[in-house]
C-alpha cells in the first residue's frame, strides 16, 4: 500500500528573512504616523501624513534657503564670555558648544537664493534654546550692516526662547541694538524678511523678529512674548484655543502669511524680487 503512504520530506523555506535596521523608521510626535525616515528628511522635518513641522537646526535652514555651494559664513569666531560671573554659565556654554557647535545661537552669512544675493541669519535652538546674548545681537547687527554696505536684502529665521538670562542687562541691550540696524535698513529702503519658527518668544519677538517688512511664520509655530501659563496666571482668565500659534496670530493681523516649509524658499525669493522691484520669474504671478 505504498501508494497511499506519504513521504514526509523536510521542507526548506523559500523566504529570506529581511533584517530592517531600527533607525530606518521615524515617527511623527504629533499624529503618531510611522514612515521611512528618509521621507521626513526629504521634507525638512515635515510629517508626510499630517504636515506637522518639527524643529530643525540652523544647518538645515541654511541648506533650504540658499543655492547649493553659495553659502559664505560670517563672524564664526565670535564667542560668549561670562562678563557677569554668572554661576555655572561657562559650563552651560561648553555644553552648548558640544551639542550645537561653536557658532553660538545664530549663524550668519551671505549666499544666493534662486540667484538673488541675500544676507541670511538663522538661529539655532539647540544652542541654549536660541537665547539672544551679546554675541547673537552683535552677529545680527554685523549682518545687517553688511547688507547695508552691499545694498542687499536681509532674511532672519528666528527660533528662540528670548533674551539670555545669564548675561542680564547685556542681553536686554541687544533688543535695542538689533532694532537700530533694522531701522537703518528701512531708511535705506532695503528689505528685511522675518521668518518665525517654533518657538519665537521673549526678547526676540519683542525686537527685530516683529519689525520685518514682511513677517511670515511656519504652520503651528508658537509665537509670543511671555508664556501662555504666565499670561493665564497674570490675568486670571482662560486663554483662547490655539493662543500664540501662527494661525491664531495670522487671523488677528500680526503676521503677513503662514508658509509651509516646502514653500519657504520660493516664497522668500519671490518676496525679495518684489521688495527690490525686480521682475518675477515666469509662473510666480500665478502662485
Amino acid at each position: 500500500m505504498a501508494w497511499f503512504r506519504k513521504d514526509r520530506r523536510p521542507r526548506t523555506s523559500q523566504r529570506e528573512r529581511l533584517e530592517i535596521p531600527a533607525d530606518v523608521w521615524d515617527k511623527c510626535e504629533e499624529c503618531g504616523h510611522v514612515d521611512v525616515k528618509e521621507k521626513f528628511e526629504r521634507g525638512f522635518g515635515v510629517c508626510p501624513n499630517c504636515g506637522h513641522h518639527r524643529r530643525i537646526d540652523a544647518a538645515q535652514y541654511i541648506a533650504l534657503l540658499t543655492d547649493e555651494g553659495t553659502w559664505s559664513p560670517m563672524d564664526q569666531g565670535l564667542r560668549s564670555v561670562d562678563a557677569l560671573g554668572f554661576e555655572s554659565y561657562e559650563d552651560r556654554l561648553a555644553a552648548a558648544v558640544k551639542k550645537a557647535g561653536p557658532e553660538e545661537a545664530v549663524r550668519t552669512g551671505a549666499a544666493t537664493l534662486e540667484g538673488e544675493p541675500i544676507f541670511l541669519g538663522v538661529m539655532d535652538f539647540k544652542f541654549m534654546g536660541g537665547s539672544m546674548g551679546s554675541v547673537v545681537g552683535e552677529k545680527i547687527v554685523r549682518l545687517g550692516r553688511r547688507a547695508l554696505a552691499e545694498r542687499g536684502p536681509l532674511i532672519i529665521v528666528s527660533a528662540s526662547g528670548g533674551a539670555r538670562m545669564q548675561e542680564g542687562v547685556l542681553s536686554l541691550m541687544q533688543l535695542a541694538k538689533t532694532s537700530v540696524v533694522v531701522a537703518e535698513l528701512r531708511e535705506a529702503g532695503l528689505p528685511f524678511i522675518s521668518v518665525l519658527t517654533n518657538p519665537t518668544t521673549g526678547g526676540v519677538s519683542a525686537s527685530y523678529a516683529f519689525q520685518g517688512d514682511v513677517i511670515i511664520a511656519e504652520p503651528g509655530a508658537v509665537i509670543g512674548f511671555a508664556g501662555a501659563r504666565v499670561i493665564k496666571q497674570t490675568i486670571g482668565q482662560d486663554l483662547p484655543e490655539g493662543f500664540q500659534t501662527a494661525e491664531f496670530l495670522l487671523e488677528r493681523g500680526m503676521l503677513d502669511a503662514v508658509v509651509p516649509r516646502g514653500r519657504l524658499a520660493p516664497t522668500c525669493a519671490q518676496l525679495v524680487r518684489l521688495l527690490l522691484r525686480r521682475p518675477c520669474i515666469e509662473g510666480e504671478r500665478a502662485s
